[in-house]
């Protein structure tokens, strides 16, 4: 799982780049390889069906709310980790002694991360994708991952970075560093089972704003939510 984990996003992108100029035909100037992306977009849709999903239903039907957030607050301490480097990374000096602090702090008064003691200071989220993107690598052809779903030619291996440097990566003991990554994936997909209602009940193209969300999520978090004016030919 972990070896899985890591040569994934390493995998997609060396399938996907002959087939840069091969889909150029497709609609959006985001998404040039849309065909590729939505046939790794129905491989993930049929996996998840199949397995994922009813893992994740299971778990959220075993594992009461208290319980999902103590996991939820463990794995978010983690991150915190990967977090304030990237914000050093970016030369976010003062939001780095903030996350720094969170993790101390909820790691000593917080047992070890379960508790979120330190709940008033904010949460960030910071990544090494946004980190390339913050010294203005561009995010590249929008790219869907097998198992791993949305991302890009840019945040593809931003993940590779943080999957490698993260925590949870210095684990020596291969069975328990696996099980930790499995039970982060299945309490991650169960805490998207109420939003994707959304998703069921829209009569939309589900690919299609799965991918636009995606762009404007990250396109938010590299630019800390205030990202520059489209320009239109028009103006």
């Amino acid at each position: 799982m972990d070896s899985l984990r890591r040569l994934l996003p390493l995998a997609a992108l060396l399938i996907a780049a002959p087939l840069l100029t091969g889909c150029a035909g497709a609609n959006n100037p985001a998404d040039p390889l849309e065909p590729f992306n939505r046939g790794v977009y129905r491989f993930n849709d049929t996996v998840d069906k199949a397995a994922i999903k009813p893992v994740a239903q299971a778990y959220k039907a075993v594992i009461p709310e208290p319980g999902r957030m103590l996991v939820s607050n463990f794995i978010s301490n983690l991150d915190d980790i990967l977090v304030t480097a990237n914000d050093l990374l970016q030369l976010k000096f003062a939001q780095a002694a903030s996350d720094g602090s969170r993790f101390l702090i909820n790691s000593t008064f917080g047992l070890g991360g379960l508790l979120n003691v330190a709940s008033r200071l904010e949460k960030h989220h910071e990544d090494f994708g946004q980190t390339l993107g913050y010294w203005g690598v561009g995010d590249g052809p929008y790219l869907v991952l097998p198992f791993l779903g949305p991302s890009s030619m840019r945040d593809a291996p931003g993940l590779y970075v943080d999957t490698v440097t993260g925590a949870p990566g210095h684990i020596e003991n291969i069975p328990a560093r696996n099980q930790y990554y499995l039970g982060e994936f299945v309490h991650r997909r169960a805490a998207l089972l109420d939003s994707e209602k959304v998703l069921d009940e829209a009569a939309i193209d589900r690919y299609d704003m799965m991918r636009d969300a995606y762009l404007m999520r990250r396109k938010n978090l590299v630019y800390d939510g205030n990202p520059p004016r489209e320009r239109y030919y028009d103006e």
